[in-house]
C-alpha cells in the first residue's frame, strides 16, 4: 500500500515530477511530462503497477523500513534521507536535474558509518501501469521498453531479474557513493548518454542556489516562503511556462471517495495566481514565460477561453476512467484528463486580468498583444457577465450566479480601467467605468444577505462560501466595510471546522450537495490561508498570525502541503503537492510580514 499523502516529498526537473516515499519508494513518475503516462503508478494502487524502492535491505519487503529522518539539501528540490539502522546509518539522495535532453531520476546512496546492507527494488509499468514492458540488456544497460516508450537503468551495482522486478544487492561503508539512474527516451531512438550522477548533483545544486539567490522576501516567514517558491518553480512546465496546478491525479478529498481529478492541467485561475506570487518575491521570467503562454494558448479566440489547458496549450483533455487501478486506498475512480476543460467560469476573466495588471504594474516589458488580449476579455464580459456559471469551484450541478464569479468579473473590468487610464491601451473609459458599476451594484443587491449581514454563495441562496473572502483582497470592498466584517465572521461560525480550518462551502454526504456530488471533502487549505489574509486586514493580526502558524504546521517535515487537511483523519488529502495550497501561503507570509509585527 502506499504511504499517506504527507509521508512524500516532491523531486522533479520542471517537466516532471516524481514522489518520493519515507521508506524510500519512488510510488509515482510520469514520463517525459506532468501530464504523461505513469511509468511508477503504485501511488494509485500497489506495487504491480510501478515502483522504484532504495534503501536498507530488510527481511520483509512489504514493510520497507522508514527513514529516520530527510530533509532538503539547503534551498534546494535535492532530497536527501537517512536511516540509522543496527549496522550503520546511510543516506540516499534523490535529485532530477534540470536538463535538455532525457528525463533523469538520479539516486545516489551514501555510506555514513558501519557497514549497511542495501537493495534497490526497481519494478516498471507503463501505461500507469497495465503494461508490463520488455526488460533486456542491451551493451550492459538495462532497458525497458514498450511501444513508443523507453527507460534505461544505469548503475555500477550488479543487478538481476525476479519476479518482473529488477533488483541489486550491495553494501555500503563510510565514503562509498553508488549511483543509480533511470532515464526516459523514445524507444525508436539511439540510447540516452551514459548518467553522470555526481556531476548532475553538483548542477543541480548550483541551479536551485542560484534560483533562490533572486528572492526578495527575508522576512520571518524565510522558510516556509521559500520551500513553497521552490515547489511552485517546481510544477512550472520549462519548455513553454505553462504551470501545473499538482504533478498528481486522483489523490481523494475524501479518502474512499469519488472527489478524484486531474490536475496535471494549467489552470488559468491557479497558474495566474501562482503567477502573482513569484512576482510579489521577485521572480519576473517566470511571468514573462507563463504570459507568452497564455498569449499562445488563448491565440485569437478569447471567446472560447478554456479555464484550463494542457501544459503546452493544449484544449482536449477529455476526461476517461482507469478502470485497472483501484485508486489510492480504494477511492476510485481514477481519472486522467478533466471534463472541466469546457466550463463556463467567469472568475477566470478576473484572475488572468489581474495577473496581467499585476506583471504591468511590476515592470514587465510591456507586449501589444497581451493589452489587445484584456481588451477582448473585457469585451466578452461585457455580453457575458450576469449569466449564470460553474464558478471557482467547477460544480458538475447547475449553474448559478456564483457572488465569487460576479467579483472577479468586476476585478477584470476594474483593472482594464486602470490599463486604459494609464495610457497603456485604448477603450471605451466611460462606458467600461459604467460597466463596473453595474456589476459592483448588482453583486451587493443581489449577493447579499442585509439579515444575516453576509454575502451568500449565489444570488438568492443561504449557503456561505469561502470564496467570499476574496472581496476585500481583491479591492470590491474596503476591509472595514460592515458587510466584509460580517462575511468574515459568518464564514468563521458556519465553514469552519472543530480545528478551526475553512471549508469550501457545505457539503451532504451522502446526499448531493450544491457541486452535484456526493459525500464530503476536507478543509481546503487555501481558504483557510484566505481567512488569515481577511483577518490581517480586519485587525485581527494576533488571530490572523495563530491561524497562519497552525496552517504552517499541517506541512508535512519537508514543508509540503495538499490540496485540503482532513479533519477527521488528522490527515492530508487531495492532490499533492497543490500550488493552490503554497500559494496563499506565499501571499499570507508577506502580509502578515508587511504588518510589521513580527519583524519582517
Amino acid at each position: 500500500m502506499a504511504g499517506r499523502i504527507e509521508d512524500y516529498a516532491l523531486i522533479g526537473d520542471m517537466q516532471t515530477a516524481a514522489l518520493v516515499c519515507r521508506d524510500g519508494t519512488v510510488d509515482w513518475l510520469c514520463l517525459p511530462r506532468f501530464d504523461s503516462h505513469a511509468v511508477f503508478a503504485g501511488l494509485l494502487g500497489s506495487e504491480e503497477h510501478g515502483f522504484w524502492r532504495l534503501g536498507p535491505a530488510h527481511a520483509s519487503d512489504a514493510e520497507p523500513p522508514r527513514a529516520t529522518r530527510r530533509t532538503y539539501r539547503g534551498e534546494s528540490l535535492i532530497l536527501e534521507s537517512e536511516w540509522d539502522t543496527p549496522r550503520g546509518t546511510v543516506r540516499v539522495i534523490d535529485l532530477m536535474p534540470p536538463r535538455d535532453g532525457a528525463p533523469q531520476l538520479i539516486r545516489i546512496v551514501e555510506g555514513v558509518t558501519g557497514r549497511v546492507p542495501m537493495r534497490s527494488a526497481l519494478r516498471m509499468r507503463f501505461s500507469y501501469g497495465r503494461i508490463v514492458p520488455w526488460v533486456h540488456k542491451h551493451e550492459g544497460r538495462t532497458v525497458a521498453v514498450a511501444g513508443p516508450d523507453s527507460v534505461w537503468f544505469d548503475t555500477e551495482a550488479e543487478t538481476y531479474g525476479k519476479g518482473l522486478t529488477t533488483y541489486a544487492d550491495f553494501t555500503v561503508a563510510p565514503g562509498d557513493r553508488i549511483g543509480f539512474t533511470i532515464s526516459w527516451q523514445p524507444s525508436h531512438k539511439e540510447p540516452p548518454p551514459l548518467p553522470e550522477p555526481e556531476q548532475s548533483l553538483e548542477a543541480t545544486e548550483d541551479f536551485w542556489r542560484d534560483w533562490v539567490e533572486h528572492c526578495t522576501y527575508h522576512g520571518p516567514y524565510r522558510e516556509a516562503v521559500i520551500r513553497s517558491l521552490i515547489t511552485l518553480k517546481a510544477l512550472t512546465y520549462a519548455p513553454t511556462g505553462g504551470i501545473v496546478a499538482a504533478p498528481t491525479t486522483s489523490l481523494p478529498e475524501e479518502i474512499g471517495g469519488v472527489r478524484n481529478w486531474d490536475y496535471r492541467y494549467t489552470w488559468l485561475r491557479d497558474a495566474a495566481i501562482t503567477l502573482s506570487s513569484l512576482l510579489r518575491t521577485g521572480y519576473r521570467e517566470e511571468a514573462r514565460a507563463w504570459r507568452e503562454w497564455l498569449l499562445r494558448a488563448v491565440a485569437g479566440d478569447p471567446e472560447n477561453l478554456q479555464i484550463m489547458y494542457g501544459i503546452a496549450g493544449e484544449r482536449e483533455l477529455g476526461e476517461a476512467e482507469l478502470d485497472w487501478l483501484p485508486g489510492y486506498e480504494n477511492s476510485a475512480p481514477v481519472r486522467v484528463g478533466n471534463g472541466a476543460a469546457h466550463q463556463l467560469q467567469l472568475d477566470v476573466y478576473g484572475e488572468v486580468t489581474e495577473a496581467l495588471h499585476l506583471a504591468h504594474m511590476t515592470g514587465l516589458a510591456r507586449n501589444d498583444y497581451a493589452s489587445l488580449l484584456q481588451l477582448k476579455l473585457i469585451r466578452y464580459l461585457e455580453q457575458h457577465w450576469d449569466e449564470p456559471d460553474e464558478g471557482i469551484w467547477e460544480v458538475r450541478g447547475p449553474r448559478r450566479h456564483f457572488v465569487h464569479s460576479k467579483v472577479m468579473a468586476w476585478v477584470a473590468v476594474d483593472r482594464t480601467i486602470k490599463l486604459i487610464e494609464s495610457g497603456d491601451a485604448d477603450g471605451p473609459l466611460e462606458k467600461w467605468r459604467e460597466l463596473r458599476d453595474d456589476i459592483h451594484r448588482d453583486v451587493c443587491e443581489k449577493g447579499y444577505d442585509k439579515e444575516r449581514n453576509t454575502f451568500t454563495q449565489s444570488y438568492g441562496s443561504k449557503e456561505l462560501d469561502a470564496s467570499l473572502l476574496l472581496i476585500p483582497q481583491m479591492g470590491f470592498l474596503p476591509p472595514d466595510d460592515k458587510r466584509v466584517i460580517g462575511t468574515i465572521e459568518a464564514i468563521q461560525r458556519e465553514l469552519s471546522t472543530s480545528d478551526g480550518f475553512i471549508l469550501r462551502y457545505p457539503t451532504s454526504g451522502e446526499e448531493e450537495g450544491v457541486d452535484g456530488l456526493p459525500g464530503d471533502e476536507g478543509a481546503f487549505l487555501a481558504c483557510s490561508f484566505w481567512m488569515a489574509d481577511d483577518l490581517a486586514m480586519i485587525g485581527r493580526v494576533d488571530e490572523a498570525r495563530k491561524l497562519f502558524e497552525k496552517l504552517l504546521a499541517l506541512r508535512n517535515d519537508v514543508g509540503l502541503l495538499a490540496e485540503e487537511w482532513d479533519p477527521r483523519l488528522k490527515r492530508q488529502v487531495g492532490n499533492f503537492p497543490q500550488a493552490f495550497s503554497h500559494v496563499p501561503l506565499i501571499d499570507t507570509a508577506l502580509r502578515l510580514t508587511a504588518s510589521g509585527a513580527y519583524g519582517g
